[in-house]
């Protein structure tokens, strides 16, 4: 496989989204012509090639899917994944989303200093957080949904120990390259 074809399986794969063509001719730093060209290969190649992931296309945007075939196999893992207990990792990305909410999944990640696509995906899939895009700069933001503040017994997201104190750290302003509020 071409570089540039492992570089576009590499960003659908952690998307949890769509992702339109102009978008990934920005983020690789090619022609969008190109890059539609080499994206239909890719999608040729795993429709060829019965594997359990797919590359769909709809209209100017590609996403990776897993194949029809398995879905009750992933229906029974996604139902063990949104029963089960919480990881530790999970319970941080959740901690920082409900006291930094709204946060894009990039200030989330230098917060942790990790991915977290995989961990928002399992909470999106709780129903613990949500998303919604920015129309202005394409990026999705997360917050904890109101189920997750009725599970805690809360009245509103203020009601989280030390929320005034935490949710405006002046530490986490730092990482995030911010300028802290000044009070």
């Amino acid at each position: 496989m071409n570089e540039l074809k492992s570089k576009i399986e590499a960003l659908l794969f952690v998307s949890a989204k769509p992702i339109a063509i102009s978008h990934l001719a920005e983020l690789i730093k090619v022609e969008a012509s190109e890059l539609e060209k080499a994206s239909d290969e890719l999608l040729a190649e795993y429709r060829e090639s019965g594997r359990g992931m797919q590359i769909v296309k709809d209209h100017a945007k590609y996403q990776m899917v897993t194949a029809p075939d398995h879905a009750a196999l992933i229906r029974e893992l996604i139902k063990d994944e949104t029963t089960g207990e919480l990881s530790r990792p999970s319970l941080e990305t959740l901690t920082i989303i409900a006291y930094r909410g709204p946060i894009s999944r990039a200030d989330l990640n230098r917060i942790r200093g990790i991915n977290c696509a995989l961990i928002v995906k399992n909470l999106l899939l709780r129903g613990l957080i949500e998303s919604k895009e920015n129309s202005e700069d394409g990026e999705s933001y997360y917050n904890v949904t109101f189920d997750f503040i009725r599970h805690l017994g809360l009245n509103d997201i203020a009601e989280l120990p030390d929320y005034e104190r935490l949710s405006k750290d002046m530490n986490i302003d730092e990482i995030l390259g911010e300028k802290p509020a000044v009070a």
